[in-house]
């Protein structure tokens, strides 16, 4: 979601008259876009910012804004803890930008525009133009609250950009050379659970579908030139019968779905106020192998949530063991102000957080090596990405089951372009394979 954030900010800098810098010590302005999920992230943001601005006693016409969810959580308290900053933005105003930089370069500072939880939000549908993959917002906020979460204060509560604005946008993408696109929300199932995204006047689904979402993503694979269709991030109460269905019969929507399950605990995950059991997600899981045998799954991990116990811990461990997941993101649990998470006792030492931590990374691995072991031989679709980061020689992209896919490249090939790779050697996170004819 920052990506795209970040994205859209830059293009409507583009848009304004602005160039982008080849680096940035060459660029006169600078904005840092920011995270408050974890307290890690905010304390780099707020080291970046102070670096950033300290360069302005030797370039003082230099502008160095913020934005993102650190500035709409902060406010005017940034401008104490960065001297220097000239302005801040929040989560729903980033289309403001190129009119503050101006404001900033007719002689103001110490600007802010901070969004209020009841007014619509601006989302830009600009994009740059480069690229054969794209991210769409289709909901901001969220309207779960759990614990630990600090993303209903930052990002507000839940809003679903109406049905024609994201089709058109990827309508316009597609013609741009856009083939595959991911939609994005913060609980992206809910889309037009909190507000009507649909004008009922418009064509019927001819899938006969009513569930806001399962429409959309039927809508969007629709869409001519579109090849691929993914979405982030999940929860297991939106794995409906109808979007099990969309998921498997609609060709252009991958078979990967990431489902943050978070602890494998009922006692922590009713802690958490996560709105399911062990049983839910596990049978979320199943019902989506059972439609899609090819079906990849990926998972957020929080150790150390306080109160959490061995019995707990071990409890997750067995979860991850049977959810058989193809990767997982791990994190050590983050106090959040304002959060009740951070009013709790924060109980599990920061040493067997670690200790935790390594142990699922560790499972992990071993996992995953297993789950990529079992594609070799197979043939996969791979939607060329380009030059792999690690060796230019080599080229990547990645595999409707969202794995990365690193292959020896033929002449003439093209990023964007779909490609048959017969995988010959795993990893634990890569697959190595070769181009079939």
């Amino acid at each position: 979601m920052n990506v795209r954030d970040s994205e859209a900010a830059g293009a409507l800098l583009a848009a304004a008259g602005h160039v982008r810098a080849t680096s940035e010590d060459a660029a006169d302005l600078v904005i840092v876009n920011t995270c408050s999920v974890r307290g890690k992230a905010e304390d780099k943001a707020l080291g970046k910012l102070g670096l950033l601005c300290a360069t302005k006693r030797d370039r003082p016409n230099r502008i160095v804004g913020v934005m993102g969810c650190m500035a709409q959580r902060l406010g005017d308290g940034l401008f104490a803890k960065v001297p220097g900053l000239d302005f801040a933005v929040g989560t729903r105003r980033s289309g403001a930008i190129p009119r503050l930089v101006a404001r900033v370069q007719a002689g103001e500072t110490h600007i802010r525009e901070i969004s209020s939880p009841d007014e619509t939000p601006d989302v830009p549908d600009a994009h740059a133009e480069s690229g054969f993959a794209a991210f769409v917002t289709i909901l901001l906020g969220c309207n779960r609250r759990c614990a630990y979460c600090i993303v209903p204060d930052v990002r507000g509560p839940e809003y679903s950009r109406p049905a024609r604005e994201v089709l058109a946008e990827v309508a316009a993408l597609a013609r741009h050379g856009v083939r595959e696109v991911t939609l994005l929300g913060q609980s992206v199932m809910r889309y037009g659970a909190a507000n009507a995204v649909w004008d009922e006047s418009g064509p019927p689904s001819p899938g006969g579908y009513d569930e806001p979402f399962a429409r959309l993503l039927e809508a969007v694979c629709a869409v001519p030139g579109i090849l691929r269709v993914r979405f982030t991030s999940g929860h297991p109460s939106g794995c409906t019968g109808q979007l099990v269905r969309a998921m498997s019969t609609l060709p252009q929507v991958c078979h990967h779905l990431h489902l943050p399950v978070q602890s494998g605990s009922d006692r922590v995950l009713v802690r958490m106020r996560r709105g399911y059991t062990r049983e839910d997600y596990l049978g979320a899981v199943c019902r989506l192998r059972a439609a899609m045998p090819d079906f990849a799954l990926t998972t957020d991990v929080i150790v150390g949530f306080p109160g959490e116990t061995e019995e707990d811990f071990e409890a997750t461990r067995s979860l991850m063991r049977e959810a058989d997941f193809d990767n997982a993101f791990i994190f050590k649990y983050s106090p959040r102000p304002g959060t009740p998470a951070a009013a709790w006792k924060d109980d599990v030492p920061e040493a067997e957080k670690m200790r935790r931590n390594q142990v699922l990374l560790e499972d992990q691995d071993v996992r995953g090596l297993a789950a990529n072991e079992r594609l070799v031989g197979t043939i996969q679709e791979v939607l060329v990405e380009g030059p792999s980061l690690r060796n230019a020689k080599r080229w990547s992209g990645r595999s409707p089951g969202n794995k990365i896919v690193v292959f020896d490249p033929r002449p003439g090939l093209q990023s964007g372009e779909p490609a048959r790779v017969r995988i010959i050697r795993p990893a634990p996170q890569t697959l190595y394979g070769e181009l079939t004819d």
